[in-house]
């Protein structure tokens, strides 16, 4: 066989009842997730910012920059729901590099998933506990959910994991936002069918168990622009990009139309200092059309305590290891400003 066996992982359980989160957190996450499906609903005229480095890669920065974020929270509350991304998991585009904390607690160690899924688990919850703000992850192995679903208030699917039958299905058994982003080729449709799968119930197989699910209602659309047949970026924030999403959810069944605008990816083409501009151009159409602004709940930004990017192993602190991010001071200002023109 191709495959080696290596060894038996814990159960998400397992995991859980080693790695517990404790009531006051639980009671936390159960507010903060309430503050976010108000907004994708409709409920509550906030707008989210779902911010933080490309790759959560090491500890001890990561709850630096989320306690970064809490210090300001406060300034920016009554208007703005910062939400810090918190990234476990990362797809890597030809199958190399650094694949994330939950499958390299050390960037510059072999993989040990083990130490991966405790490393994950421990840094989401020292998160919260000195931020108290609960994080954002992306769902790239749908089977992992378990191991997150009682520490995340947010998740991303993936450009190149929306159109995958068992991420859908997956997200509809979510109880918090589920942002479906839309693929590599831009392609709309795919995404809007994307957000009807996990709006709905389903059965399935998952982890050895025949599942039922009730269908997650705040399934809802990222644009992170798209990648034509040459490689070159093509951007999806504009006005018009706006308006056209707005129509092709007008012609669906899919409830709670939202959207969040990925302000780095492909609507950046990777030019993180470009993000703020982005951030105010969206906010920009929000105050000129009433439906725009009811339709774009909030940005996505990656951003950390050094600006750019490293290679692995240069040992940079706050540098991201992944794709390039914005700075501590940019990223301060940019929330203050957000908050000024929401």
């Amino acid at each position: 066989m191709s495959f080696e066996f290596v060894r038996r992982l814990p159960t998400p359980t397992e995991i859980r009842e080693q790695y517990p989160v404790p009531e006051k957190l639980q009671e936390l996450k159960k507010e903060r997730d309430k503050e976010i499906c108000d907004v994708i609903a409709g409920k509550s005229d906030k707008f989210l910012v779902i911010i933080g480095p490309c790759s959560a890669d090491n500890e001890e920065a990561v709850v630096d920059y989320t306690n970064r974020l809490s210090r300001i929270y406060d300034k920016v509350k009554d208007r703005v729901i910062l939400v810090p991304r918190v990234y476990t998991n990362k797809p890597r585009t030809n199958g190399d590099g650094y694949k994330g904390i939950t499958a390299q607690p050390d960037p510059t160690e072999e993989p040990d998933f083990l130490k991966g899924l405790i490393a994950m688990r421990q840094m989401h919850i020292r998160v919260m506990k000195e931020s108290n703000l609960t994080s954002a992850d992306e769902m790239l192995y749908p089977e992992n959910w378990r191991y997150v679903s009682d520490i995340l208030s947010y998740v991303a699917i993936g450009a190149r994991s929306v159109e995958d039958q068992q991420h859908r299905l997956a997200a509809s058994g979510f109880d918090v936002p589920a942002g479906m982003k839309n693929p590599t080729s831009g392609h709309l449709s795919v995404m809007i069918n994307s957000i009807h799968a996990a709006q709905n119930p389903h059965s399935f197989i998952y982890r050895g168990w025949e599942v039922k699910t009730s269908g997650d209602p705040y399934a809802h659309a990222i644009l992170r622009g798209a990648v034509n047949k040459h490689g070159r970026s093509i951007p999806n924030y504009h006005y018009e990009d706006l308006a056209l999403l707005m129509e092709l959810y007008g012609e669906s069944d899919v409830i709670n139309p939202a959207c969040i605008i990925d302000t780095n990816h492909a609507n950046s083409g990777k030019r993180f200092a470009e993000q703020p501009r982005i951030v105010k151009e969206v906010l920009h159409s929000r105050r000129v059309n009433a439906d725009i602004r009811k339709l774009v709940k909030g940005v996505m930004i990656e951003s950390y305590i050094k600006e750019g990017c490293q290679k692995i192993g240069e040992g940079i602190y706050g540098k991201s290891i992944t794709d390039p991010c914005l700075g501590w001071a940019d990223t301060e200002q940019l929330i203050y400003d957000i908050a000024d023109l929401v």
